[in-house]
């Protein structure tokens, strides 16, 4: 006997249409041993449609690092006019170099349909909002999260195992993390950080939610 397919089956047989969102720029903050830079690592690696903004910066490349993969290298100078002429979405001057990130490397990563991830602290988040502010495209695509440990202690002791630094070092490091956490509020979203693996499913969780907000998808066609 030939078997015949209902509409039914056939119809439950059919891919899913995939909804199709706009870009994202994850801005991702921490105070100093957070795990920011572990969370985008980790981010990067489990979505491969993610991409990180090259910054510039004014230091000397380290060995095996690679102009326009790692870095943008610039002198001083050259540098310094990209601030004048107003090219950097946020830059800051850190322990005698500066560093800064393209507002056209950043644009031209979204228009290529890529999301767009950043690590920076409490004040590159801040000055990136207030220039989102200004730019449809931009505030339409930005998403800012604000990742702690669950306590100052819980903090110190991270500082502690990393074993980079010293005492005195981690005091100075503590007093500005309560600065910072302070600052949660001014954040889409605060994660408590507990362990990689959580931190990076609860920023999935994010990613997907804020791909699904009705201001960044297309509605499918009936």
């Amino acid at each position: 006997m030939m078997n015949v397919e209902t509409h039914e089956s056939r119809t439950e047989s059919q891919p899913k249409a995939a909804v199709t969102a706009s870009p994202l720029l994850v801005v991702i903050s921490a105070p100093s041993g957070g795990g920011k830079t572990t969370i985008c690592r980790q981010l990067l690696a489990a979505r491969p449609q993610m991409t990180r903004a090259v910054t510039c910066t004014t230091r000397p490349p380290r060995e095996g690092e690679q102009d326009e993969v790692d870095y943008y290298f610039l002198d001083a100078g050259s540098f310094l006019k990209r601030v004048q002429a107003g090219n950097f979405l946020e830059h800051a001057t850190v322990y005698g170099h500066s560093y800064g990130i393209l507002k056209a490397e950043v644009l031209g990563k979204l228009r290529q349909g890529k999301d767009v991830l950043l690590n920076v602290d409490v004040q590159g988040a801040a000055t990136i909002r207030e220039k989102a502010l200004e730019d449809a495209e931009l505030k339409r695509a930005l998403v800012t999260a604000f990742l702690t440990p669950p306590s100052l202690r819980v903090l110190e002791k991270r500082l502690k195992n990393r074993g980079t630094d010293l005492p005195a070092v981690i005091q100075k490091r503590l007093s500005v993390a309560r600065q910072e956490v302070a600052q949660w509020k001014n954040f889409d979203y605060l994660l408590i950080s507990t362990s990689i693996q959580e931190d990076l499913r609860l920023m999935l969780a994010i990613i997907e939610a804020e791909k699904l907000r009705s201001s960044r998808v297309q509605a499918p066609e009936f």
